[in-house]
């Protein structure tokens, strides 16, 4: 089982999204489909996708978050061809944050937000090995700029089979950018790879809770381990999410919920979601005994 999976917050277009990227991304498919019934947010569809063999939820909770650049997915491409494939079928309807052509780092590269407002980074590998085609890319911006490095070493402590790859640093001509600070970074968690940079440029946005990273649990011991290394802003914690001291939203969750939640019986999932909305922090026991109940 993937241990950290991907959860996006979408108004109320889950299910349209999750069967758009399925048509877009080859050897794609949605795995699961349900519903929460009696959330703040009403009736919830949540859609679970594996897109080119990474894990996404997606979710129909209302208009409280909006996509931005923040955190973007990089394809990894190994053609020039597969590049401007992606490229024609996410940009209609979408915003071009970086035009498709030739870069120093790339012979065929673009980084765009489609229709529904997810950033997407397109790049012809070349001669680099693939071991990953999905990969999340954190842009630290505003009062977070700079810290990118110190996020990567965090991360490192706190998660098992880490490891921090290759930095790209800015050069002192790459003005505004600080010398130093990360240009583009690669690291592994729990055997994912993930990057990161730095950007201080000026920007409209920042880390929110449109994209989360859920941490799947074995047990409450090791919930416990994950929520007192990470949450960092008190009034943040609620149904398992949390911010960490960067502002990057994490969902630490039993991998049992999973099963409970897939579950034919309604009230036993009716029970569940009662129990967890209560909740900062995910009680196992508790959940086991709503699921469980009569």
């Amino acid at each position: 089982m993937q241990k950290i999976t991907y959860h996006l917050w979408f108004d109320r277009q889950a299910i349209e999204a999750a069967e758009f990227y399925v048509s877009v991304f080859k050897g794609s498919a949605i795995k699961d489909k349900s519903q929460l019934k009696n959330t703040p947010s009403g009736t919830v569809d949540i859609v679970t996708a594996e897109l080119m063999g990474q894990e996404f939820t997606l979710l129909s909770a209302g208009p409280l978050f909006k996509f931005n650049p923040s955190i973007s997915f990089l394809v990894a491409c190994k053609t020039k061809n597969e590049v401007d494939e992606l490229w024609a079928k996410l940009s209609p309807g979408g915003k071009v944050l970086m035009e498709l052509g030739e870069y120093p780092f790339s012979e065929r590269y673009a980084w765009l937000e489609d229709r529904y407002g997810l950033s997407w980074q397109l790049m012809f590998m070349g001669e680099r090995e693939v071991t990953q085609n999905i990969i999340p890319t954190l842009m630290f911006v505003g009062d977070m700029s700079g810290k990118a490095e110190e996020a990567i070493g965090l991360y490192a402590t706190i998660f098992h089979d880490a490891e921090v790859g290759d930095i790209l640093r800015y050069d002192p001509g790459d003005g505004p950018e600080v010398p130093g600070t990360i240009k583009h970074a690669n690291f592994t968690l729990e055997g994912q790879a993930f990057a990161a940079m730095d950007s201080a440029r000026m920007h409209d946005f920042k880390f929110n809770e449109a994209i989360s990273f859920m941490v799947h649990c074995a047990d409450q011991d090791e919930i416990d381990y994950h929520w007192d290394r990470l949450s960092a802003v008190p009034e943040s914690e609620q149904c398992g999410w949390l911010k960490d001291k960067y502002g990057v939203s994490w969902q630490i969750v039993p991998e049992v919920l999973d099963v409970m939640m897939q579950s034919k019986d309604e009230k036993k999932i009716a029970r569940v979601t009662e129990a967890f909305l209560k909740m900062k922090k995910f009680d196992l026991k508790e959940l086991q005994k709503a699921y469980d109940a009569d």
